[in-house]
């Protein structure tokens, strides 16, 4: 992703600015900026608005690796013999993405819990 890079230097944005347009922490939009996870539409496209250019300006195709996950097997043997072999090729930066996401969302929630105690007690 180096064209974002470049641009977010040369603007004087830091990474940590820009983790917080696209609502992620800074390690996890550093490895965005890296290539090594995948940087979404949306977040292009709030990137390239931060940035002042047209998304096609910075945005950057990476190819994806794939994961074979041979150990997503589930058998059912407890009617007549039903068996269910499944095999997912799920790409790393999904799951990593998704792993972030995860918590991302139980930080928040953390945060409105501790909102919601505090309205309830006033």
């Amino acid at each position: 992703m180096e064209k974002l890079r470049n641009l977010r230097k040369q603007r004087g944005f830091s990474q940590e600015k820009l983790a917080g347009i696209i609502a992620t922490d800074p390690s996890n939009y550093s490895r965005k900026e890296r290539g090594e996870i995948r940087i979404y539409d949306d977040e292009w496209e709030k990137l390239a608005t931060a940035l002042n250019v047209p998304v096609d300006e910075i945005k950057e195709e990476r190819p994806t690796g794939i994961v074979h996950n041979d150990n997503s097997t589930f058998s059912d043997n407890s009617n007549s013999g039903n068996f269910y072999n499944q095999q997912f090729n799920i790409p790393d930066s999904v799951i990593e993405n998704l792993q972030d996401y995860i918590k991302v969302l139980k930080e928040q929630i953390e945060t409105l819990k501790e909102e919601n105690q505090k309205l309830k007690s006033k």
